[in-house]
């Protein structure tokens, strides 16, 4: 999408994130339905807003409820975040902290945890160059 800003990193982020959910459900004929749960980390609101709708308008339909992103869950809507959080990080924290703990007790069976990250550097910055992202997919099932 050509976003070079490197304070909107959830928007640069968000296009690597939808063609890796939509390629994952496509490669493997499944419906977004599978899962209990998408999530992805760390997108901020912006970002998952963003993936949200490039999810719906590549007509997956998958709901609000169960897409989540990892960096809006670990914090509290009344928490001033600023940036956010590493994507990794956040994935990893609420993955094995959070989520992993929830399908043990019954709450999820499916899981896809969608990871993004981001190749930033001042150089391209000041060139004004577009943010390469990327993102990767693990599917995650407790029977």
């Amino acid at each position: 999408m050509g976003i070079s800003d490197p304070f909107n990193m959830g928007g640069a982020m968000a296009p690597a994130a939808s063609d890796t959910i939509i390629a994952h459900f496509k490669d493997l004929n499944r419906d977004p339905s599978y899962y209990d749960l998408v999530v992805t980390g760390d997108l901020g609101r912006i970002g998952q807003a963003t993936t949200y709708e490039l999810l719906q308008q590549s007509g997956l339909d998958i709901t609000k409820e169960q897409f989540q992103d990892c960096g809006l869950m670990i914090y509290n809507d009344d928490q001033p975040v600023q940036s956010g959080g590493s994507g990794a990080g956040c994935s990893a924290s609420v993955l094995y902290g959070h989520l992993l703990n929830q399908m043990k007790d019954g709450v999820y069976k499916k899981i896809l945890v969608v990871a993004t990250g981001a190749l930033l550097s001042p150089l391209s910055f000041q060139q004004k160059e577009s943010i390469p992202c990327i993102a990767h997919a693990v599917s995650i099932e407790m029977n």
